[in-house]
């Protein structure tokens, strides 16, 4: 990356990387405590797993870090083995499963499993960053108004923002609301002022000259200085078993997440992504946080937005997140102590909108209604169930259609258009020509265990249309395998088609399937003159055939 880096954009990362570190030290610290764990253990993770990721992630933009999906993960694992001890043991196992989490993904990278992605489809990806978008929104909320909710999940934290309507703090909300208008409005006018960062110096210029935090805005305050000398995290053996359990659901969340947001980023952007190197960088990463007394991480879509949203080019925002965050640690401990909580609120609500592809969702209408529906249901599966959940949701979704494709496929009778040597499918052309006692038919999927019953029915249904057929010409271009059992199907279908004295012959039928009917024996059944590399070869061997039988 950096024999590429361009000079221009390293203004851009510098900005990004300024308005991240804004958002990873509250969010860290907030989710170390979500997991048990004292709160600067979550700048450490931060700064570590930022580094990892820079040196070993394939993604440009991606951030990694304390997640709120994972965190509660953390703490259902350490707390049963914490046996008395205080934060200084749950440091320990906690840097330990963050240790066997990098273990095992970078070892599932190294295998090359990163093939799940494949499953990722746009619609799914749309989806997903839809939905996300919603979730984010909602959670963010409580905040953006001066309160706070205990609820979990989608339905419960929209209850309870409702009810604790009437705890809004009038003044939090006039400066979330006037800090959200800013980030929305201005970026119409010009984007050569970062909007989030003009966002983040105002609000605190605002909370420290008025004293708006004595009047009950909250605020980041100060952090907690110094950083972590690198050690590892030693544990009892005993401990090891429960926390490699803990460890494998862990890495099911995370690399589901990563995967899903590396990919549908990267899909914004025009980049591609490797996925197998994808699951090798959030090991190492793991591998590094544990190493400084952190804990387990994974990506977080709304940071991942935030930097994309400021204009993040490279992993250099990520580094120079970090190394302010560093900064802060060691120097700085009350730069942003007058930060105000939901000025965060608006930049990362800001950013959520950004993730909802309202036009794409339009287009998936107009083109196809079956990819809207993936879409949909991805995004309510996201907001309903969860974002895991809602990914396999839609990865089943797309499956069952893929498979309904395959199951119920497109076929079409051909016919020669005047005046030329071009097929096409009569039922689009209707002044496309069909030859005397022959039927040119094209199958548009693989011939398989699913659908071959559905091909003998349409082959008859042909058959009992024309009662001057001779011939059945199978245009095969479409088929990209046949199986035993259509194997079959072929075979009983020629034999009771020669009963009638109906020959069937295939035309463009890729070499390896012929070699596959081969050895399934069926060439003699079939009659290996009947293959021909072009319609028109077909043809033309079967006016000669006819001629001499005549």
């Amino acid at each position: 990356m950096l024999r590429t880096y361009e000079r221009g954009w390293f203004r851009s990362d510098i900005v990004a990387g300024i308005v991240l570190a804004a958002i990873l030290v509250p969010q860290g610290m907030a989710y170390a405590e979500l997991a048990g764990l004292p709160s600067v253990t979550g700048l450490y993770t931060t700064i570590a797993c930022l580094v990892a990721y820079a040196v070993f992630g394939p993604s440009r933009v991606l951030v990694l870090g304390p997640d709120s999906s994972v965190s509660p993960l953390i703490f259902a694992a350490i707390v049963p083995l914490l046996a008395g001890g205080g934060p200084e043991t749950a440091i320990v196992l906690a840097g330990m499963l963050a240790l066997l989490v990098g273990v095992i993904e970078i070892g599932l990278g190294a295998a090359k499993l990163g093939f799940i992605a494949d499953l990722l489809s746009k619609e799914v990806q749309v989806g997903y960053m839809t939905g996300l978008g919603v979730v984010i929104v909602v959670g963010q909320l409580p905040k953006l108004f001066g309160f706070s909710t205990d609820a979990d999940g989608f339905v419960d934290e929209v209850r309870a923002f409702f009810t604790d309507l009437d705890a809004t703090d009038t003044t939090t909300l006039a400066l979330g609301l006037a800090s959200l208008a800013v980030l929305l409005v201005l970026p119409r006018f010009t984007r050569r002022v970062p909007a989030v960062l003009v966002v983040v110096i105002g609000a605190t210029f605002v909370v420290g000259v008025l004293g708006l935090a004595d009047e009950g805005v909250a605020v980041v305050g100060s952090l907690p200085q110094g950083l972590p000398r690198p050690s590892i995290p030693w544990v009892d053996w005993q401990d090891v078993g429960p926390l490699l359990v803990a460890a494998v659901g862990i890495v099911m969340v995370s690399l589901a997440d990563t995967i899903a947001t590396s990919t549908a980023f990267a899909a914004r952007r025009g980049d591609e992504v490797n996925p197998n190197q994808e699951m090798i960088a959030i090991g190492a990463a793991n591998a590094s946080a544990a190493l400084f007394q952190g804990f387990a991480i994974s990506t977080s879509a709304s940071r991942t937005a935030v930097a994309e949203d400021t204009g993040a080019k490279t992993q250099v925002t990520g580094l120079i997140g970090a190394g302010l965050v560093a900064v802060l640690l060691l120097f700085l401990p009350s730069l942003l102590q007058d930060l105000p909580q939901t000025a965060l609120a608006a930049v990362v609500i800001s950013a959520a909108i950004s993730l909802v592809e309202v036009g794409s969702l339009r287009r998936f209408g107009r083109i196809r209604r079956s990819a809207l529906a993936v879409a949909l249901v991805t995004a309510l599966g996201v907001i309903f169930f969860g974002v895991i959940e809602g990914i396999l949701i839609a990865i089943g979704l797309s499956v069952l259609l893929f498979f309904q494709r395959n199951w119920w496929p497109h076929g079409e009778v051909l016919g020669r258009m005047r005046g030329g040597d071009d097929w096409h499918a009569v039922e689009r052309h209707p002044d496309a020509t069909q030859l005397e006692g022959i039927v040119v038919y094209r199958w548009e999927a693989p011939l398989f265990f699913a659908n071959a019953g559905m091909f003998r029915q349409q082959v008859r249904h042909l058959v009992a249309a024309r009662a001057d057929l001779k011939w059945v010409v199978l245009q095969c271009e479409a088929i990209t395998d046949i199986d035993v059992t259509a194997a079959d199907v072929l075979e009983r279908l020629d034999r009771e088609l020669n009963a009638t004295g109906i020959h069937m012959a295939f035309a463009e039928l890729r070499g390896r399937l012929k070699d596959r009917l081969l050895a399934y024996g069926l060439m003699g059944e079939l009659d290996r003159d009947h293959f021909y590399q072009s319609l028109d070869e077909a043809l033309e061997a079967i006016r000669s055939e006819t001629d001499e039988s005549a």
